[in-house]
């Protein structure tokens, strides 16, 4: 059975919902004066209890140098800081501030709002998470 027909809308959806999400996050993206990068560096630090500079430039596809410049600027304006790292003295974990929490949930409840996932209802977004989990990391949603 040949696949490549539905293999390629489902990579033309990805494109498509990539495409919504990012054009409604730019415009507050712009008033909040942030980069792409910068938003995906505050999402990914509130999922993470213990990130280093190294992880999230894992995390974010990029070299270090250039995340920690990323993470230069957000501590300038008061969105991270950094802290000894328990275990590694080289290391420092980066934390949201209180301003940088502030920021990341206006973030995530933009993009919630905004959502083209709202169009579906709860079971719908519920059988899509399981497969979005499944396609990405290969294993089963167990919750």
């Amino acid at each position: 059975m040949d696949d490549t027909p539905i293999d390629r809308q489902l990579i033309d959806y990805l494109f498509v919902l990539h495409n919504q999400v990012h054009t409604q996050l730019k415009s507050l993206l712009r008033e909040l004066e942030l980069t792409d990068a910068q938003a995906d560096a505050l999402w990914r630090l509130s999922g993470e209890p213990d990130m280093t500079a190294r992880r999230l430039a894992d995390a974010l596809a990029c070299d270090a140098s250039s995340a920690t410049a990323m993470i230069d600027r957000l501590e300038k304006h008061g969105l991270v800081s950094r802290e000894p790292h328990p275990a590694d003295r080289r290391a420092k974990i980066l934390r949201l501030t209180p301003e940088g929490c502030a920021l990341r949930d206006r973030l995530i409840r933009h993009a919630i709002e905004h959502s083209p996932f709202a169009r579906l209802d709860d079971a719908g977004r519920r059988r899509l998470h399981a497969l979005l989990h499944q396609a990405a990391t290969g294993q089963e949603d167990t919750s």
